[in-house]
């Protein structure tokens, strides 16, 4: 960067480097970017992908989604993400996995993240779900979706 490019090519510049550094990293992208530099960045870190302007999401060689991190989010998962604190969490993600009306279910920091299909009712059928196999509801409520979510979501639907 010493001789000022006007494009810059990133490989995973922040991997193995520390929380303070990774900030620092990016904010020095941003700068550039402002004085008018195009930054390509490739990352498997969906947080820095928020970063970005526009984002080409690629699972297996192939590019699976373009677009701003905005857009992907509501293109992707325009009904919103249920964010469940629960205990026991496994037992639960392994019910959510099984239930018809859950499009899709994974573990996301203590809690989990449920997708539900059109049209259901997936608060209320959680509820029931966790109550008829004494799994205790701490938390639960509509977040806006993550890029990870986004990702998860657009692979699962690859595989099915």
């Amino acid at each position: 960067i010493l001789h000022e490019p006007s494009i810059l090519f990133l490989d995973e510049p922040t991997s193995g480097v520390d929380p303070i550094a990774r900030r620092n990293f990016w904010s020095s992208i941003q700068q550039m970017a402002e004085r008018g530099v195009t930054a390509f960045v490739t990352t498997h870190y969906m947080d820095e992908a928020e970063y970005c302007d526009r984002l080409a999401l690629i699972y297996q060689g192939e590019i699976i989604a373009l677009g701003t991190p905005t857009e992907l989010k509501i293109k992707t998962l325009a009904q919103g993400v249920l964010e469940v604190e629960c205990d026991p969490l496994i037992p639960a993600l392994d019910l959510l996995k099984k239930a018809p009306w859950t499009s899709e279910a994974a573990v996301f920091g203590d809690g989990l993240h449920v997708i539900g299909k059109e049209g259901a009712d997936s608060e209320q059928e959680i509820k029931n779900l966790f109550q008829k196999y004494g799994i205790l509801v701490k938390r639960m409520e509509w977040i806006r979706p993550s890029l990870e979510d986004v990702f998860v979501s657009l692979i699962e639907k690859e595989e099915r």
